[in-house]
């Protein structure tokens, strides 16, 4: 099998992990040979309640014996899809009340981007320096690595880049732009959360020359940080929100959040403004719905923050220099690349999963399930902690 992988499939990088998985349950994913590998990654957070949990599974199960796809999104009504928006509205602030079904987080934020230029009749984006948001084009074009994007261009243009926690920037933003588009906290850059008032200020520069504020929580959302969504941690709402990663239990999903006011610009002038044939498909909204009442139905969340705990006070090395983020959302930041690189590639042997962030190199990532417990944590960072010892 792993001939035929690198035959015909295509590769991301020069070296994938090429772990052979032959099935994943709650913590572990295991391998074609039986062996049991504890996941600190999560999918890359996508995975919110592990691997497999039953009552998303028995949500998809129960819904693709119903029906699969019947319809391009928006034009017929399926319960999964109003169920989930409806409760999803619940839970939000009362200005993002209508929800965009996508296929994956990076269609979401081209979807972001078109309605903050729809809506507002203008064309300037700003941007984060070192902001990762997907790799479609209107993703790479708010992505805020040159050396990522060089190979790509021309891009969007009319993009422009602001340092992420620089409060003078600010002023940048005028009745010229748009839209602004954050992550509430960086994701590829190292888990860098805002600092100094950073989000609730540029909320208070947007809504004062009547940019939209759209805020990326594809990462964070969903509990990962001990709130259902993180920009609930630095008072400051969006106009849109963007969301995915951990919304459908491991199924790929996305969707953009905003007020019904902003999503009828969509409706009309053009009719169609924004488009797919998968978004909002049943089996998904099912899994999306199944996933979303567990997480707000359980502890998991409040959990979250005292598996933070737990993590910060077993992995302290003369080794890791820091460990950003919050919740189970972390970054552990080694002394240098090459210790960072020691770490992941002798945990992956001796069957603990971290990885790589896209652009901290010093970087080791923790984004466990949110189901995690506590002896499964302990176990791994034991692991983390003697590999360290050995290096």
């Amino acid at each position: 099998m792993k001939e035929d992988f690198y035959k015909h499939q295509t590769q991301t990088t020069p070296h994938p992990l090429a772990l052979e998985v032959s099935h994943a349950k709650g913590s572990y994913i295991y391998d074609t040979e039986g062996h049991a590998h504890l996941d600190f990654v999560a999918g890359v957070s996508a995975c919110s309640l592990g691997h497999c949990h039953p009552r998303v599974s028995q949500a998809i199960k129960d819904q693709v014996d119903k029906y699969a796809h019947v319809m391009v999104y928006g034009e017929y009504i399926q319960e999964p899809a109003v169920s989930y928006t409806k409760l999803l509205a619940s839970l939000l602030p009362k200005n993002l009340e209508t929800t965009y079904l996508v296929n994956s987080g990076t269609e979401a934020i081209e979807g972001a981007l078109k309605l903050a230029r729809r809506a507002t009749g203008r064309t300037e984006i700003f941007a984060a320096n070192h902001a990762y948001h997907g790799n479609t084009m209107g993703s790479l074009s708010v992505m805020g690595y040159e050396e990522r994007k060089s190979a790509f261009r021309p891009l969007i243009p009319d993009v422009r880049f602001i340092p992420f926690n620089d409060n003078a920037a600010i002023a940048a933003i005028t009745e010229k732009t748009a839209g602004v588009i954050l992550e509430t906290i960086q994701g590829g850059a190292g888990f860098i959360e805002p600092k100094n008032n950073f989000l609730t200020k540029i909320r208070k520069r947007c809504t004062e020359v009547g940019a939209l504020l759209i805020l990326d929580e594809i990462q964070p959302g969903f509990g990962r940080t001990g709130k259902l969504f993180a920009f609930e941690h630095y008072n400051c709402i969006p106009d849109i929100l963007v969301i995915g990663k951990g919304m459908a239990g491991g199924m790929p999903v996305g969707a953009f959040v905003a007020s019904h006011k902003l999503m009828q610009t969509l409706q009309d002038a053009p009719k169609l403004g924004h488009i797919t044939t998968f978004g909002g498909n049943p089996i998904i909204a099912a899994a999306s719905l199944a996933t979303l009442r567990e997480i707000t139905e359980t502890q998991l969340i409040a959990e979250t923050l005292e598996k933070e705990k737990l993590f910060r006070t077993l992995l302290q090395h003369k080794l890791i220099k820091e460990i950003r983020g919050r919740g189970l959302m972390l970054a552990l930041i080694l002394d240098h690349l090459e210790v960072a690189n020691h770490l992941i590639l002798t945990a992956a042997k001796e069957k603990l999963i971290l990885f790589w962030l896209l652009f901290e190199p010093r970087a080791v990532r923790i984004s466990p399930p949110l189901t995690i417990s506590n002896q499964e944590i302990t176990a791994g960072c034991e692991q983390i902690i003697s590999i360290l010892d050995q290096y």
